[in-house]
């Protein structure tokens, strides 16, 4: 098989996921998720169910479709960290960053997703294990960056106390999405309160993790 049949063949995959991931959150939002069945998913896809199982094991999948640049995104701050700068400082940078660009990463998915999470026990049980799962991915990166060894205690410290800070600021930003503000009210709340946030933790991690 050519390099050229392969792209294409690829390319089919990855647009076949993004339609029927499409059209599973649609009709999440608009029926709820533990409303909605694969039958439905697969019918408004015009693809078989096994094709849509096949692409996600997990229903919940479909919703949290970009799950891994999720779970990765804290331990890629800390990677892309500049030269003196610490860990503590390079993901207060980033998230500013998340805040400017109103990022659906750090929380700012909209009204309609963020009411089919709040609404849904499942949705909001597989959120809490995405952020469980990026602290895990954090405290490893945090490890190699120290030089530590995995298990180091310090390291899944400052994992966890720099993952809270993300966790507690995801679900303000959802808590004012809920309640109606808009994407710019949000970011301009969310600004001021991640600055005291992050302030927090500079005593006890302001120098940890230099590059």
């Amino acid at each position: 098989m050519s390099i050229e049949s392969t792209g294409l063949r690829e390319s089919k995959k990855r647009e076949t996921r993004q339609l029927i991931s499409d059209h599973a959150t649609r009709l999440f939002m608009a029926q709820g998720f533990e409303s909605t069945t694969i039958a439905e998913i697969a019918n408004a896809a015009r693809v078989a169910k096994k094709t849509v199982t096949n692409y996600f094991p997990r229903k919940e999948d479909m919703a949290f479709d970009h799950q891994d640049a999720f779970v990765a995104s804290l331990a890629q701050a800390v990677a892309a960290r500049l030269v003196g700068e610490s860990a503590l400082g390079a993901l207060r940078r980033t998230f500013e960053a998340g805040v400017a660009a109103q990022d659906p990463v750090i929380g700012f998915a909209g009204a309609d997703f963020s009411r089919m999470i709040h609404e849904s026990p499942t949705l909001s049980t597989c959120l809490r294990t995405l952020h469980d799962r990026r602290e895990e991915v954090l405290a490893a990166a945090l490890a190699e960056a120290t030089g530590s060894s995995p298990d180091d205690i310090t390291a899944h410290t400052a994992a966890a106390l720099l993952a809270a800070v993300h966790r507690v600021l995801f679900r303000r930003i959802q808590e004012l999405t809920l309640a109606g503000r808009t994407n710019d009210e949000i970011a301009a709340v969310v600004a001021h309160e991640a600055a005291d946030a992050f302030r927090v933790l500079e005593p006890a991690l302001g120098h940890y993790a230099v590059a």
